[in-house]
């Protein structure tokens, strides 16, 4: 078995990972670099305004009242914003993919599927209900041509799959993270199983769904389990992160802090959780107001739900996406603050974000002394994202506006939920991943309460790296 760490080794985002066993090679998640994406469009921004000043009559394309257009796979790769998996073509190990696996619907996971998948004709993708609606969702909206077979997997089943070395079987193991029909997952082949577990929460009480299958964790971890990689992020921190169960009680006290309010009500959160989305629409109800969910991000992930039929919340809710739509609802909420209570996009003060359009006042709303704003979120612990929130928070207090931060759980599990998946599933080695040297060095020293010793079977890789199992 030879693992090669194409992306998500050195930094958070664009995950990616290929195993090879005999003729047979299978990629485990596409993802974006978020920091990336930003880094890029700031730079398309700036070139394109440097040709409008020498031409006054170029159409602007970027900006918010423009419409940025698909980044190409040469820029992209050019800001590190999608996985280098051309080391694959290095190794001679592109032509040999059999099925490309999706573990869940974020981004960092999913999002750079449609700027690789032409390097990868035919190969089958295999996703959960909710990943692949979100994937064909994209495909579709960005007119991708492709001609891969998509094929849905239910959580907590099994694929078969033929290669020309053998037959493979591929378990999709339900587990909890910040988003729906999130999967670890386990390929079984001649030479033992490998493990993805990205990304990493075990919470016992979800307010949606069921917690995590540990009696199939325990079936595998029976079994040769040859290879784990598992998510680092908060290798470093003791503390469980709290279960969504804590999250909605944190957001009905936020809530009723703000219900008698005169003045607007804002709430964001990351799009794709739909879990904390439904317990926002709960507790908002009470307020009487007219519930709103701005931005096209916030859409898209609600339309996906809806699509598998998990979405409780959506017929309490009034979904406005597009720009003249979104401008005319908020120039009404603008007239009448205590009536309509605002979801929206923005939690990391994203450059064009919704929320980060309204506090430029580039809408016909602008806040006001005595208006609300909740982050149910935690800022993404980059450089970037602080500084944007920190910018925007500031100029809003200035304002008046009374902001709540922090309402929120996050979605990736700390040193006890890594202790608990190493004593299920008792691999022979250990790949920390998403994260820096930074997050997945502590990963390292946690397996050393395991018996595991570093660079004989516990591993710190790097992107583009291969490493040989025996």
């Amino acid at each position: 078995m030879e693992v090669c760490t194409v992306g998500g080794y050195e930094e958070v985002g664009k995950n990616m990972t290929a195993v090879k066993v005999g003729e047979d090679v299978f990629i485990f998640d596409m993802g974006l670099c978020i920091p990336g994406i930003v880094e890029l469009q700031e730079e398309d921004f700036l070139e394109q305004a440097s040709r409008n000043r020498n031409n006054p009559k170029a159409k602007n394309d970027f900006g918010p009242r423009g419409r940025t257009p698909l980044p190409t796979e040469e820029r992209l790769r050019e800001f590190g914003a999608v996985p280098d998996d051309r080391v694959l073509d290095k190794l001679g190990w592109r032509d040999k993919v059999r099925a490309i696996f999706i573990g869940h619907a974020h981004l960092d996971h999913v999002g750079a599927v449609p700027y690789l998948i032409h390097r990868y004709p035919n190969v089958p993708i295999y996703a959960s209900p909710f990943t692949m609606k979100f994937l064909e969702t994209i495909l579709k909206n960005e007119k991708i041509k492709f001609n891969n077979p998509l094929k849905t997997i239910k959580p907590d089943s099994s694929q078969t799959i033929k290669g020309k070395t053998s037959s493979y079987t591929v378990d999709f193991i339900h587990t909890t993270h910040s988003i729906l029909d999130c999967t670890f997952l386990a390929l079984h082949t001649p030479k033992g199983i490998f493990f993805y577990a990205l990304d990493l929460k075990f919470d016992n009480h979800p307010t949606m769904g069921e917690p995590p299958n540990y009696k199939k964790m325990k079936e595998i971890g029976k079994k040769n389990v040859k290879v784990l990689v598992l998510d680092s992020l908060y290798s470093n921190t003791e503390k469980k992160p709290g279960s969504e169960t804590v999250a909605r009680h944190l957001l009905e006290d936020a809530i009723s802090k703000v219900q008698n309010s005169r003045g607007a009500i804002f709430i964001t959160t990351f799009s794709s959780h739909i879990e904390r989305l439904n317990s926002i629409v709960e507790f908002a109800k009470k307020t009487g107001r007219e519930i709103i969910f701005l931005g096209r991000s916030l859409n898209k992930y609600v339309e996906v739900a809806i699509a598998i039929n998990k979405c409780p919340f959506k017929n309490n809710v009034k979904l406005v996406k597009y720009r003249k739509q979104i401008n005319s609802t908020l120039a009404k909420i603008s007239k009448n603050r205590n009536k309509y209570l605002v979801v929206c996009t923005g939690h990391q003060a994203e450059e064009n974000s919704m929320l980060d359009r309204i506090a430029r006042g580039e809408t016909p709303f602008e806040f006001k002394e005595g208006d609300n704003l909740i982050f149910s979120s935690s800022i993404i612990p980059v450089p970037i994202n602080i500084a944007a929130r920190a910018k925007m928070d500031g100029k809003l207090k200035r304002i008046g506006v009374r902001i709540q931060t922090d309402v929120h759980v996050h979605g990736h599990g700390s040193r006890e939920d890594m202790r608990d998946l190493l004593r299920m599933v008792r691999p022979k080695h250990v790949i920390p991943s998403h994260g820096s040297l930074l997050q997945e060095t502590p990963l390292i020293e946690l397996a050393t309460e395991f018996g595991y010793k570093f660079g004989e079977n516990s591993h710190l890789s790097s992107n583009g790296k291969v490493l040989k199992f025996d």
